[in-house]
């Protein structure tokens, strides 16, 4: 039997690889620097974690290690597998193997990717086709799960641009549902990052399909080019007959729902799966973990429903606080946001600035930045914080809670019946546990 060892094996992607690893018959263990809801699935499906301790590879004996972007080229773990001779790949290059074996549809974007390709799959799954599907999200018709084990040669994954990583993967359809400056501290300016999905749209397999968003500039800018080098590319867009029958039958609200919807229906076509199974299969997707994710809550005496949402760019919270609005529209509702990195929340300064001053909610509690291990910038995380961004909103109904006060702030401003969004990509999901676990029986 092979092994498998992954360094970083909490992370929502590189964990739904090591998923494959094991279900194709590897011996998969793993580290990580923290207990988590993903470790602890991984440790029940049956892989070995060493959690917040360094494993001994040599006991181990690995025939691949396997490590996130995450994780520094000093990690004491890295540096045994290379001293040992072991094969080391990152994340990005060991799916990119994968994409060469198998006929790959990859979605790209700055948001929407989890969506988009959760769709497919299930999609494609309804169809009988039987994907392989890697996720950077769980979802609920997959067992709550970030991975599904198919047998055809279909493989449906994320293709994210963090650190050009989207290079790696050749897939015979791309899909790009947006362009937007997101991993600011990877791309000096748009042109840098225009390049870099030019590159991604070029690595697609002889015959492949460009499926693009025409209603993102950025992202019709890169259709254009393509299509005059020679690429097949499919445009879908908001303006489609098809987005009204979508806009009725979705259970996930938000026009940006719709767009990914439209992005899994024109792959669905190109394809060749019947317009029966496509609506059929959009209709019934439930939505994703962390994404527009309902559930009933609790605390003290006090019924809510909470909304955890992993949206951390101002877009995705615009969109996500539209929706969030649209959907129950005479509601009380507040909204909890944990800004992700320091250096993301320098650069986006003034655009969560405009997207919170405008924000179509009752109130907005801020709280304390979520510092991204390895990503930070020690100047910047010292001049950016949580108060500052506050203060420039300048808006009564938007206020700093502290971390440590969050529970006590909550307790005092919701009365019951409150629809309470919690948003941000960090460890704000924690206060999941505390308000749901007590909500059963809502």
């Amino acid at each position: 039997m092979k092994k498998i060892f992954f360094i970083g094996i909490g992370g929502i992607g590189i964990s739904a690889l090591a998923r494959r690893y094991l279900a194709r018959g590897w011996e998969v263990s793993g580290s990580d620097a923290a207990a988590s809801e993903i470790t602890r699935s991984l440790q029940k499906a049956g892989m070995r974690l060493f959690i917040k301790k360094t494993a001994d590879l040599k006991i181990i004996a690995p025939d691949l290690v396997v490590y996130s972007l995450a994780v520094m080229r000093d990690h004491p773990e890295l540096k045994q597998a290379l001293r040992l001779g072991v094969k080391t790949m990152s994340y990005p290059q060991a799916l990119g193997e994968l994409t060469k074996k198998h006929n790959t549809i990859a979605v790209a974007g700055a948001h929407g990717k989890s969506t988009t390709a959760a769709m497919i799959g299930l999609m494609l799954a309804a169809a009988k086709m039987d994907p392989v599907v890697i996720l950077g999200t769980k979802v609920k018709e997959f067992k709550n799960s970030n991975f599904r084990d198919g047998k055809s040669d279909l493989l449906v994954i994320e293709a994210c641009e963090y650190a050009q990583a989207f290079l790696n993967y050749y897939p015979q359809i791309s899909v790009v549902t947006n362009i937007e400056m997101d991993h600011i501290e990877c791309y000096e300016n748009e042109k840098k990052l225009m390049a870099a999905f030019e590159k991604f749209a070029g690595n697609m397999k002889t015959g492949g399909k460009l499926l693009i968003c025409a209603d993102d500039a950025n992202a019709k800018k890169l259709g254009e080019a393509m299509q005059k080098k020679g690429t097949k590319v499919l445009y879908y867009s908001l303006a489609m007959p098809e987005a009204k029958i979508l806009r009725k039958n979705l259970r996930i609200p938000g026009e940006h729902n719709v767009a990914n919807a439209l992005a899994a229906l024109t792959v669905g076509r190109a394809i060749g799966v019947p317009d029966e199974i496509i609506f059929e299969s959009l209709a019934r997707y439930r939505g994703s973990w962390r994404r527009f994710d309902c559930r009933p809550a609790k605390i003290g005496d006090k019924k809510f429903t909470a909304v955890f949402d992993y949206g951390h760019h101002p877009t995705q919270i615009k969109l996500t606080m539209e929706a969030v609005r649209a959907k129950w529209p005479k509601k009380r509702i507040i909204c909890l946001f944990q800004p992700h990195q320091a250096w993301r929340t320098y650069l986006l300064f003034d655009d969560f600035v405009k997207v919170f001053r405008s924000a179509p909610l009752d109130e907005v509690f801020i709280t304390d930045i979520y510092q991204v291990a390895g990503r930070e910038n020690a100047k910047i995380a010292k001049s950016v914080n949580s108060e500052k961004l506050v203060f420039e909103i300048g808006r009564g109904e938007v206020e700093y809670v502290p971390k440590k006060r969050i529970i006590a702030r909550l307790k005092r401003e919701i009365k019951g019946g409150e629809i309470v969004l919690i948003m941000g990509a960090g460890d704000i999901y924690d206060l999941s546990k505390y308000l749901t676990k007590r909500a059963k029986k809502i």
